[in-house]
Protein backbone atom coordinates (compact mmCIF):
# COMPACT_ATOMS: atom_id res chain seq x y z
CA UNK A 1 0.00 0.00 0.00
CA UNK A 2 1.58 3.08 -1.00
CA UNK A 3 1.67 5.89 1.58
CA UNK A 4 1.53 9.60 1.44
CA UNK A 5 4.67 11.44 1.37
CA UNK A 6 4.75 13.39 4.09
CA UNK A 7 4.74 16.72 2.64
CA UNK A 8 1.80 16.00 1.75
CA UNK A 9 0.57 15.62 5.14
CA UNK A 10 -0.72 18.02 8.16
CA UNK A 11 1.28 19.25 10.80
CA UNK A 12 -0.78 16.60 13.09
CA UNK A 13 -0.67 14.04 10.84
CA UNK A 14 3.07 14.15 10.22
CA UNK A 15 3.49 14.26 14.64
CA UNK A 16 1.49 11.26 14.42
CA UNK A 17 3.34 9.46 11.58
CA UNK A 18 6.87 10.35 13.28
CA UNK A 19 5.20 8.82 17.02
CA UNK A 20 4.04 5.92 15.05
CA UNK A 21 7.06 4.65 13.50
CA UNK A 22 8.91 5.10 17.34
CA UNK A 23 6.63 2.94 18.73
CA UNK A 24 6.86 0.43 16.01
CA UNK A 25 10.27 0.63 16.61
CA UNK A 26 10.06 -0.17 19.78
CA UNK A 27 7.87 -2.98 19.46
CA UNK A 28 10.06 -4.77 16.85
CA UNK A 29 13.17 -3.76 19.32
CA UNK A 30 11.47 -6.22 22.15
CA UNK A 31 10.78 -9.29 19.48
CA UNK A 32 14.65 -8.99 18.38
CA UNK A 33 15.95 -8.57 22.11
CA UNK A 34 13.64 -11.32 22.59
CA UNK A 35 14.81 -13.55 20.04
CA UNK A 36 18.49 -12.64 20.98
CA UNK A 37 18.31 -13.89 24.73
CA UNK A 38 16.31 -17.10 23.22
CA UNK A 39 19.28 -18.03 21.06
CA UNK A 40 22.00 -17.26 23.72
CA UNK A 41 19.91 -19.41 26.73
CA UNK A 42 19.05 -22.05 24.36
CA UNK A 43 22.46 -22.23 22.77
CA UNK A 44 23.65 -22.37 26.55
CA UNK A 45 21.20 -24.38 28.48
CA UNK A 46 23.07 -27.50 29.15
CA UNK A 47 26.10 -25.76 30.30
CA UNK A 48 23.71 -23.60 32.23
CA UNK A 49 20.36 -25.28 33.42
CA UNK A 50 18.78 -22.35 34.75
CA UNK A 51 18.61 -20.87 31.05
CA UNK A 52 15.88 -22.96 30.67
CA UNK A 53 13.55 -20.73 32.46
CA UNK A 54 15.30 -17.91 30.33
CA UNK A 55 14.58 -19.53 27.13
CA UNK A 56 11.19 -20.40 27.76
CA UNK A 57 10.29 -16.96 29.16
CA UNK A 58 11.71 -15.77 25.83
CA UNK A 59 10.18 -18.34 23.41
CA UNK A 60 6.83 -17.08 24.86
CA UNK A 61 8.04 -13.34 24.43
CA UNK A 62 8.56 -14.08 20.84
CA UNK A 63 5.26 -15.89 20.22
CA UNK A 64 3.15 -13.01 21.93
CA UNK A 65 5.25 -10.39 19.88
CA UNK A 66 4.60 -12.05 17.01
CA UNK A 67 0.79 -12.98 17.37
CA UNK A 68 0.27 -9.38 18.27
CA UNK A 69 2.26 -7.83 15.26
CA UNK A 70 -0.29 -10.26 12.74
CA UNK A 71 -3.41 -9.07 14.57
CA UNK A 72 -2.02 -5.51 14.89
CA UNK A 73 -1.00 -5.74 11.03
CA UNK A 74 -4.31 -7.58 9.81
CA UNK A 75 -6.42 -4.83 10.47
CA UNK A 76 -4.40 -2.63 8.38
CA UNK A 77 -3.28 -4.89 5.66
CA UNK A 78 -2.03 -8.31 4.27
CA UNK A 79 0.81 -9.83 6.65
CA UNK A 80 4.20 -9.88 4.65
CA UNK A 81 1.43 -9.23 2.22
CA UNK A 82 0.04 -12.85 1.75
CA UNK A 83 -3.66 -12.74 1.35
CA UNK A 84 -4.66 -14.45 4.05
CA UNK A 85 -8.55 -14.36 4.75
CA UNK A 86 -10.03 -12.24 7.33
CA UNK A 87 -6.79 -9.44 7.34
CA UNK A 88 -6.59 -5.99 5.86
CA UNK A 89 -9.77 -5.55 7.56
CA UNK A 90 -9.94 -1.85 7.23
CA UNK A 91 -9.40 -1.50 3.94
CA UNK A 92 -11.51 -4.42 2.82
CA UNK A 93 -14.56 -3.75 4.99
CA UNK A 94 -14.27 0.15 4.75
CA UNK A 95 -18.12 0.77 3.47
CA UNK A 96 -19.31 -1.62 6.33
CA UNK A 97 -17.58 0.06 8.54
CA UNK A 98 -18.73 3.55 7.55
CA UNK A 99 -22.57 2.03 7.89
CA UNK A 100 -21.89 0.45 10.95
CA UNK A 101 -20.31 3.81 12.39
CA UNK A 102 -23.30 5.70 11.05
CA UNK A 103 -25.69 3.59 12.79
CA UNK A 104 -24.42 3.69 16.05
CA UNK A 105 -24.21 7.34 15.74
CA UNK A 106 -27.85 7.11 14.81
CA UNK A 107 -29.01 4.57 17.22
CA UNK A 108 -26.93 6.24 20.46
CA UNK A 109 -26.62 9.81 19.58
CA UNK A 110 -29.30 11.22 17.43
CA UNK A 111 -32.12 10.11 19.37
CA UNK A 112 -34.42 12.72 20.73
CA UNK A 113 -34.09 12.08 24.56
CA UNK A 114 -30.28 12.26 24.21
CA UNK A 115 -30.11 15.45 22.87
CA UNK A 116 -32.87 16.86 24.97
CA UNK A 117 -31.20 15.60 28.56
CA UNK A 118 -28.04 17.26 26.95
CA UNK A 119 -29.72 21.09 26.15
CA UNK A 120 -31.78 21.07 29.09
CA UNK A 121 -28.36 20.16 31.28
CA UNK A 122 -26.96 22.92 28.93
CA UNK A 123 -27.97 26.68 30.24
CA UNK A 124 -27.58 27.99 26.15
CA UNK A 125 -29.92 30.69 27.03
CA UNK A 126 -27.30 32.22 29.92
CA UNK A 127 -24.42 31.60 28.53
CA UNK A 128 -25.39 33.06 24.89
CA UNK A 129 -26.95 36.16 27.06
CA UNK A 130 -23.07 36.62 28.64
CA UNK A 131 -21.11 36.23 25.36
CA UNK A 132 -23.92 38.31 23.46
CA UNK A 133 -24.21 40.77 26.28
CA UNK A 134 -20.76 42.12 25.52
CA UNK A 135 -20.37 45.28 22.79
CA UNK A 136 -17.80 43.96 21.17
CA UNK A 137 -19.60 40.14 20.75
CA UNK A 138 -22.79 41.91 19.83
CA UNK A 139 -20.86 43.86 17.05
CA UNK A 140 -19.28 40.96 15.16
CA UNK A 141 -22.79 39.34 15.00
CA UNK A 142 -24.01 42.14 13.35
CA UNK A 143 -21.25 42.55 11.31
CA UNK A 144 -22.10 39.48 10.71
CA UNK A 145 -25.59 39.61 9.88
CA UNK A 146 -25.11 42.64 7.75
CA UNK A 147 -22.68 40.60 5.42
CA UNK A 148 -25.60 37.93 5.11
CA UNK A 149 -28.16 40.41 5.01
CA UNK A 150 -26.02 42.51 1.59
CA UNK A 151 -25.13 39.29 -0.13
CA UNK A 152 -28.85 38.55 0.05
CA UNK A 153 -29.74 41.70 -1.30
CA UNK A 154 -27.36 41.57 -3.80
CA UNK A 155 -28.41 38.39 -4.97
CA UNK A 156 -32.01 39.34 -5.39
CA UNK A 157 -32.98 40.56 -9.06
CA UNK A 158 -34.57 43.73 -9.17
CA UNK A 159 -36.99 42.34 -11.99
CA UNK A 160 -38.20 39.81 -9.94
CA UNK A 161 -38.30 41.58 -6.46
CA UNK A 162 -40.52 44.08 -8.67
CA UNK A 163 -42.44 41.64 -10.20
CA UNK A 164 -43.16 39.99 -6.50
CA UNK A 165 -44.07 43.75 -5.34
CA UNK A 166 -46.67 43.77 -8.24
CA UNK A 167 -48.00 40.86 -7.54
CA UNK A 168 -48.53 41.43 -3.52
CA UNK A 169 -49.98 44.49 -4.61
CA UNK A 170 -52.38 43.67 -6.98
CA UNK A 171 -53.69 41.06 -4.38
CA UNK A 172 -54.01 42.75 -1.39
CA UNK A 173 -54.45 46.07 -2.54
CA UNK A 174 -55.84 46.37 -5.99
CA UNK A 175 -57.97 42.97 -5.99
CA UNK A 176 -60.13 43.60 -3.19
CA UNK A 177 -62.83 46.37 -3.16
CA UNK A 178 -61.80 49.51 -1.29
CA UNK A 179 -65.82 51.27 -1.28
CA UNK A 180 -67.16 49.17 1.28
CA UNK A 181 -63.71 49.48 3.81
CA UNK A 182 -63.50 53.28 3.28
CA UNK A 183 -66.91 53.96 3.69
CA UNK A 184 -67.55 52.07 6.88
CA UNK A 185 -64.14 53.50 8.16
CA UNK A 186 -65.32 57.11 6.66
CA UNK A 187 -68.78 56.22 8.67
CA UNK A 188 -67.27 55.81 12.04
CA UNK A 189 -65.33 58.89 11.61
CA UNK A 190 -68.57 61.10 10.73
CA UNK A 191 -70.36 60.01 13.19
CA UNK A 192 -67.66 60.26 16.28
CA UNK A 193 -66.68 64.02 14.62
CA UNK A 194 -62.97 62.50 14.36
CA UNK A 195 -63.28 64.59 11.23
CA UNK A 196 -64.13 68.39 12.34
CA UNK A 197 -60.10 69.29 13.43
CA UNK A 198 -59.31 68.67 9.57
CA UNK A 199 -62.40 70.84 8.78
CA UNK A 200 -61.06 73.38 11.27
CA UNK A 201 -57.41 73.51 9.92
CA UNK A 202 -59.26 73.63 5.62
CA UNK A 203 -60.91 76.96 7.17
CA UNK A 204 -58.00 78.16 8.87
CA UNK A 205 -55.65 77.54 5.53
CA UNK A 206 -58.53 79.12 3.44
CA UNK A 207 -58.52 82.25 5.55
CA UNK A 208 -54.66 82.59 6.02
CA UNK A 209 -54.69 82.19 2.14
CA UNK A 210 -57.85 84.92 1.77
CA UNK A 211 -55.44 87.33 4.03
CA UNK A 212 -52.44 86.72 2.27
CA UNK A 213 -53.67 87.40 -1.48
CA UNK A 214 -56.21 89.74 -1.97
CA UNK A 215 -55.26 91.32 -5.32
CA UNK A 216 -56.43 88.00 -6.78
CA UNK A 217 -59.80 89.57 -6.48
CA UNK A 218 -59.11 92.15 -8.16
CA UNK A 219 -60.85 91.88 -11.98
CA UNK A 220 -62.52 88.70 -10.64
CA UNK A 221 -66.15 89.89 -11.77
CA UNK A 222 -65.33 92.93 -12.32
CA UNK A 223 -64.06 92.33 -15.44
CA UNK A 224 -67.12 90.88 -16.98
CA UNK A 225 -69.05 93.80 -16.15
CA UNK A 226 -70.31 96.27 -19.34
CA UNK A 227 -67.05 98.16 -20.15
CA UNK A 228 -69.36 101.38 -20.13
CA UNK A 229 -70.06 101.18 -16.07
CA UNK A 230 -67.65 103.17 -13.62
CA UNK A 231 -63.98 101.39 -12.50
CA UNK A 232 -65.21 102.69 -8.91
CA UNK A 233 -68.35 99.87 -9.28
CA UNK A 234 -65.55 97.76 -10.95
CA UNK A 235 -63.73 97.90 -7.53
CA UNK A 236 -66.92 98.03 -5.35
CA UNK A 237 -67.82 94.76 -6.83
CA UNK A 238 -64.71 92.67 -6.01
CA UNK A 239 -64.11 94.59 -2.68
CA UNK A 240 -67.26 93.48 -1.74
CA UNK A 241 -66.61 89.56 -3.42
CA UNK A 242 -63.63 89.47 -1.30
CA UNK A 243 -65.38 90.97 2.27
CA UNK A 244 -68.12 88.81 1.83
CA UNK A 245 -65.72 85.68 1.22
CA UNK A 246 -63.51 87.10 4.29
CA UNK A 247 -66.76 87.32 6.36
CA UNK A 248 -68.26 83.78 5.22
CA UNK A 249 -64.67 82.41 6.45
CA UNK A 250 -64.83 84.43 9.69
CA UNK A 251 -68.59 82.97 10.69
CA UNK A 252 -67.72 79.49 9.78
CA UNK A 253 -64.55 79.44 11.99
CA UNK A 254 -66.25 80.82 14.94
CA UNK A 255 -69.30 78.89 14.78
CA UNK A 256 -69.01 75.28 15.31
CA UNK A 257 -73.08 74.49 14.04
CA UNK A 258 -72.44 76.73 11.15
CA UNK A 259 -74.65 75.39 7.86
CA UNK A 260 -71.78 74.78 6.11
CA UNK A 261 -70.02 72.78 8.42
CA UNK A 262 -73.21 71.13 8.26
CA UNK A 263 -73.30 70.81 4.96
CA UNK A 264 -69.99 69.02 4.96
CA UNK A 265 -71.27 66.08 7.45
CA UNK A 266 -74.40 65.67 5.59
CA UNK A 267 -71.92 65.10 2.53
CA UNK A 268 -69.42 62.90 4.03
CA UNK A 269 -72.20 60.76 5.60
CA UNK A 270 -73.75 60.52 2.20
CA UNK A 271 -70.43 59.51 0.81
CA UNK A 272 -69.37 57.29 3.36
CA UNK A 273 -73.02 55.54 2.54
CA UNK A 274 -72.57 55.22 -1.02
CA UNK A 275 -69.13 53.83 -0.71
CA UNK A 276 -70.61 51.09 0.95
CA UNK A 277 -73.79 50.49 -1.09
CA UNK A 278 -73.85 52.27 -4.00
CA UNK A 279 -72.50 50.45 -7.11
CA UNK A 280 -72.21 53.48 -9.38
CA UNK A 281 -70.25 55.09 -6.30
CA UNK A 282 -67.93 52.35 -5.71
CA UNK A 283 -67.73 51.69 -9.47
CA UNK A 284 -66.20 54.81 -9.83
CA UNK A 285 -63.36 54.59 -7.04
CA UNK A 286 -62.67 51.15 -8.12
CA UNK A 287 -62.00 52.54 -11.72
CA UNK A 288 -59.57 55.11 -10.56
CA UNK A 289 -57.85 52.83 -8.29
CA UNK A 290 -57.06 50.54 -11.53
CA UNK A 291 -56.25 53.82 -13.37
CA UNK A 292 -54.04 54.79 -10.60
CA UNK A 293 -51.94 51.61 -10.09
CA UNK A 294 -52.01 50.71 -13.99
CA UNK A 295 -50.76 53.53 -14.93
CA UNK A 296 -46.71 53.45 -16.03
CA UNK A 297 -45.72 55.77 -13.57
CA UNK A 298 -46.90 54.14 -10.52
CA UNK A 299 -44.73 51.74 -11.83
CA UNK A 300 -41.92 53.44 -12.19
CA UNK A 301 -42.37 54.78 -8.72
CA UNK A 302 -42.47 51.42 -7.33
CA UNK A 303 -39.18 50.60 -9.16
CA UNK A 304 -37.70 53.93 -7.84
CA UNK A 305 -38.66 52.98 -4.40
CA UNK A 306 -37.51 49.47 -4.45
CA UNK A 307 -34.24 50.94 -6.05
CA UNK A 308 -33.94 53.79 -3.70
CA UNK A 309 -34.17 51.41 -0.14
CA UNK A 310 -32.14 48.65 -1.36
CA UNK A 311 -29.59 51.28 -2.18
CA UNK A 312 -29.89 52.89 1.47
CA UNK A 313 -29.82 49.28 3.13
CA UNK A 314 -26.73 48.47 1.22
CA UNK A 315 -25.03 51.80 2.16
CA UNK A 316 -26.35 51.47 5.85
CA UNK A 317 -25.12 47.59 6.62
CA UNK A 318 -21.72 48.17 4.96
CA UNK A 319 -21.24 51.30 7.73
CA UNK A 320 -20.00 50.01 10.45
CA UNK A 321 -21.50 53.52 11.90
CA UNK A 322 -24.52 54.44 10.28
CA UNK A 323 -27.34 54.43 12.57
CA UNK A 324 -28.80 50.88 11.24
CA UNK A 325 -25.99 49.06 12.40
CA UNK A 326 -25.58 50.78 15.88
CA UNK A 327 -29.28 50.30 16.54
CA UNK A 328 -28.64 46.98 15.68
CA UNK A 329 -25.49 46.32 18.16
CA UNK A 330 -27.47 47.79 20.82
CA UNK A 331 -30.36 45.62 20.33
CA UNK A 332 -28.19 42.69 20.32
CA UNK A 333 -26.15 43.86 23.46
CA UNK A 334 -30.10 44.56 25.37
CA UNK A 335 -31.36 40.98 23.97
CA UNK A 336 -27.96 39.19 25.80
CA UNK A 337 -28.52 41.14 29.14
CA UNK A 338 -32.08 40.16 29.32
CA UNK A 339 -31.31 36.51 28.36
CA UNK A 340 -28.73 36.70 31.40
CA UNK A 341 -30.99 38.20 33.71
CA UNK A 342 -34.40 37.18 33.34
CA UNK A 343 -35.12 33.68 34.27
CA UNK A 344 -38.50 33.23 32.80
CA UNK A 345 -37.08 34.52 29.06
CA UNK A 346 -34.09 31.99 29.50
CA UNK A 347 -36.78 29.05 30.12
CA UNK A 348 -38.52 29.86 27.09
CA UNK A 349 -35.27 29.93 24.75
CA UNK A 350 -33.92 26.81 26.20
CA UNK A 351 -37.59 25.29 25.17
CA UNK A 352 -37.51 26.70 22.32
CA UNK A 353 -34.10 25.32 21.55
CA UNK A 354 -34.65 21.89 23.31
CA UNK A 355 -37.38 21.35 21.15
CA UNK A 356 -36.12 22.27 17.82
CA UNK A 357 -33.04 20.50 18.15
CA UNK A 358 -35.41 17.53 19.31
CA UNK A 359 -37.79 17.98 16.46
CA UNK A 360 -34.89 18.31 13.78
CA UNK A 361 -32.70 14.91 15.14
CA UNK A 362 -36.21 13.01 15.21
CA UNK A 363 -36.81 14.03 11.92
CA UNK A 364 -33.34 14.42 10.30
CA UNK A 365 -31.70 11.91 11.91
CA UNK A 366 -30.67 9.63 9.64
CA UNK A 367 -29.77 11.72 6.99
CA UNK A 368 -27.78 13.22 9.04
CA UNK A 369 -26.26 10.00 10.27
CA UNK A 370 -25.57 8.98 6.31
CA UNK A 371 -23.31 11.89 6.19
CA UNK A 372 -20.82 9.07 7.84
CA UNK A 373 -21.56 6.19 5.69
CA UNK A 374 -21.39 8.64 2.78
CA UNK A 375 -18.27 9.70 3.53
CA UNK A 376 -16.48 6.85 4.20
CA UNK A 377 -17.77 5.59 1.00
CA UNK A 378 -16.30 8.29 -1.09
CA UNK A 379 -12.53 7.89 0.80
CA UNK A 380 -9.95 6.02 -0.74
CA UNK A 381 -9.24 2.56 0.95
CA UNK A 382 -5.52 2.69 1.35
CA UNK A 383 -5.97 7.06 2.47
CA UNK A 384 -8.38 5.61 4.86
CA UNK A 385 -6.35 2.66 6.21
CA UNK A 386 -3.12 5.16 6.59
CA UNK A 387 -5.37 7.68 8.00
CA UNK A 388 -7.08 5.66 10.95
CA UNK A 389 -3.45 3.95 11.06
CA UNK A 390 -2.16 7.44 11.98
CA UNK A 391 -4.67 8.40 14.29
CA UNK A 392 -4.65 4.70 16.34
CA UNK A 393 -1.20 2.96 15.44
CA UNK A 394 0.70 4.11 17.87
CA UNK A 395 -1.37 2.97 20.46
CA UNK A 396 -2.13 -0.58 19.20
CA UNK A 397 2.02 -0.78 19.11
CA UNK A 398 1.62 -0.89 22.92
CA UNK A 399 -0.60 -4.57 22.28
CA UNK A 400 2.69 -5.53 20.54
CA UNK A 401 4.81 -4.36 23.41
CA UNK A 402 2.48 -5.76 26.07
CA UNK A 403 2.09 -9.06 24.08
CA UNK A 404 6.05 -9.89 24.30
CA UNK A 405 5.69 -8.77 27.43
CA UNK A 406 2.85 -10.81 28.58
CA UNK A 407 4.15 -14.22 26.34
CA UNK A 408 7.35 -14.02 28.26
CA UNK A 409 5.71 -14.40 31.66
CA UNK A 410 3.33 -16.66 30.46
CA UNK A 411 5.88 -18.42 28.66
CA UNK A 412 7.89 -18.69 32.26
CA UNK A 413 5.13 -19.55 34.47
CA UNK A 414 4.24 -22.47 31.54
CA UNK A 415 7.47 -23.95 31.86
CA UNK A 416 7.85 -23.49 35.63
CA UNK A 417 4.54 -25.42 36.07
CA UNK A 418 5.44 -28.34 33.65
CA UNK A 419 8.69 -28.79 34.82
CA UNK A 420 7.61 -28.42 38.71
CA UNK A 421 4.52 -31.24 37.67
CA UNK A 422 6.38 -32.90 35.37
CA UNK A 423 10.09 -32.73 36.12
Amino acid sequence: MARTPTALLSPADQERRRGLRLMKGVALGALVFMAAVFAISFAFQTQVPALAYVRAAAEGGMVGALADWFAVTALFRHPLGIPIPHTAIIPNRKDEIGRTLGEFVETEFLRGDVVRTKLEATAISARLGEWLSSPAHAERVGAEASVMASGVLQALSDDEVQGVIEDLAREHLIAPEWGPPLGAWLGRIVESGAHHGAVDMAVDTVAAWLEANRTAFTGLLSRRLPSWLPSMASRLVDDTIYNEAVKFVAAVRADPEHQARRAIDGYLDRLAENLQHDPGTIGRLEDAKATMFDSPRMRELAAEAWNTAKTGLLASLADPASGLRRRLTTALTEIGVRLTTDASLQRRVDSWVSDAAVFLVDRYRHDIASIITDTVERWDPAETTEKIELMVGRDLQYIRLNGTIVGALAGLAIFSLAHALLG
